[in-house]
C-alpha cells in the first residue's frame, strides 16, 4: 500500500522558512515522479513545485520561483520542499503528490497518489 506522509508544517511569520518532508512507503521510490500542490481555504487546489524521478528536473509555479526549493532524496525515500522568505499567501494545506514515470507534472490529474497534507500558516 502506497502511503505518503507529509511533516514539517507549522505557524511561522512573515520572512521565515519552513522545510517540508514527505516520506514515501510501498512503491519503488526511484521510479516516480514527485510533486507538491497546496490549497488554501476558500480557493482551488494549485500546483507548487514537482521534481523527476531522475531529479533531472524540477519546476515551479509562477509564485514560488526563486523562494522555494524541491530535492530528492532516492535513500530516504523522502521528498522535500525548502520554503524561504514565507508570505502570508503561502498559508494553506500542502500536499505530496506521487506519479510513476519518467516526467514531472503540474496537473492534479496526473498524479497517482496524494498524501494528507501538512498545514503552513504565515502570520503577517
Amino acid at each position: 500500500q502506497v502511503q505518503l506522509v507529509e511533516s514539517g508544517g507549522g505557524l511561522v511569520q512573515t520572512g521565515d522558512s519552513l522545510r517540508l518532508s514527505c516520506a514515501a512507503s510501498g512503491l519503488t521510490f526511484s521510479g516516480y515522479a514527485m510533486g507538491w500542490f497546496r490549497q488554501a481555504p476558500g480557493k482551488e487546489r494549485e500546483f507548487v513545485a514537482a521534481i523527476s524521478r531522475r531529479c533531472d528536473y524540477s519546476f515551479y509555479a509562477d509564485s514560488v520561483k526563486g523562494r522555494f526549493t524541491i530535492s530528492s532524496d532516492n535513500a530516504k525515500n523522502t521528498v522535500y520542499l525548502q520554503m524561504n522568505s514565507l508570505k502570508p499567501e503561502d498559508t494553506a494545506v500542502y500536499y505530496c503528490v506521487a506519479d510513476y514515470g519518467p516526467r514531472a507534472w503540474s496537473l492534479a490529474s496526473e498524479y497517482d497518489y496524494w498524501g494528507g497534507g501538512t498545514q503552513v500558516t504565515v502570520s503577517s
